[in-house]
């Protein structure tokens, strides 16, 4: 059982990632984002995931930078995610992305370096500068965000490197079974984007039951759902309580009724793109 903010899933490569943290999507550089990202660290949160597309990586640089120095931690206790844009999507382009992409953050190393979405006839060349810059030891290590298991297959037979994550949609209208299920027997992490559905979840009755049942919020029980299904999970919040709530997680567990419930409210229902029809 997982059982604290700090523990972590150990990747197929050996790399230690933890099972929760903070996404900063749709959060814009500003005040609001340097002190969410510094509350989260200093509430033990120890995982940050942006993204080039996001334009906010300046921002999350800046509060790394001054919750390392506020928290007395070093960098190495951190766990820093983002992601290569489909515009720069090829083998020279990924490379200077990711170049950028530090020099934004203001960091020498990602812990996690993604392909964000599976562009057609373009991910297969970034995919291969990805394992440049792992065998390099740039990155720490890399994966693909909205992969399906096709795209996966195709990856995996035109490289050298196995992904080590998938971050993708997953929420109880979007529960992705069956790719949790290859992800898992690949050895692959699957990771949860918008695992509360950006709230729209959070008034259902089957949820809110459980919720009363376990005395917790329902964000906190799909975020525990999350964590028994072997998913790691990036709630996206700028309020400090919420924050704090969301990492509440690791004092119960579900049953495996409430996980059969939960798993039941699928829909295949997306709040974003459809990876096999996402062309920008």
């Amino acid at each position: 059982m997982i059982q604290h903010l700090q523990d972590t899933t150990v990747l197929h490569n050996g790399v230690k990632m933890p099972w929760l943290g903070l996404g900063v999507f749709q959060v814009e550089e500003g005040a609001e984002l340097v002190q969410a990202v510094k509350a989260a660290i200093a509430h033990g949160y120890r995982s940050i995931d942006t993204a080039a597309i996001y334009q906010n990586e300046g921002g999350v640089g800046q509060a790394i930078r001054e919750a390392l120095d506020e928290n007395n931690l070093t960098r190495e206790e951190l766990f820093i995610t983002s992601k290569v844009w489909n515009a720069d999507l090829g083998y020279e382009s990924t490379l200077a992305a990711y170049e950028t992409s530090l020099a934004k953050l203001g960091l020498e190393y990602l812990d996690l370096y993604l392909i964000h979405w599976p562009k057609a006839g373009k991910y297969n060349e970034a995919w291969r500068a990805m394992e440049t810059l792992y065998k390099e030891g740039r990155v720490k290590a890399i994966g693909v965000s909205n992969f399906q298991i096709h795209h996966l297959e195709d990856v995996m037979n035109g490289g050298e490197i196995k992904p080590m994550v998938n971050q993708v949609e997953l929420h109880p209208h979007l529960i992705q079974q069956d790719l949790l299920d290859f992800c898992q027997e690949q050895g692959i992490q699957l990771e949860a984007w918008s695992p509360l559905m950006q709230g729209q979840l959070l008034e259902h009755p089957v949820l809110q039951n459980i919720a009363a049942k376990h005395s917790k919020s329902v964000a906190q029980v799909i975020l525990r759902w999350d964590l028994q299904r072997g998913i790691v999970t990036i709630p996206k919040s700028t309020k400090e309580h919420r924050i704090i709530e969301n990492a509440s997680v690791f004092d119960f567990e579900l049953s495996a009724e409430d996980v059969a419930l939960i798993n039941g409210l699928n829909q295949n229902k997306r709040i974003g793109p459809d990876p096999d029809n996402f062309d920008f």
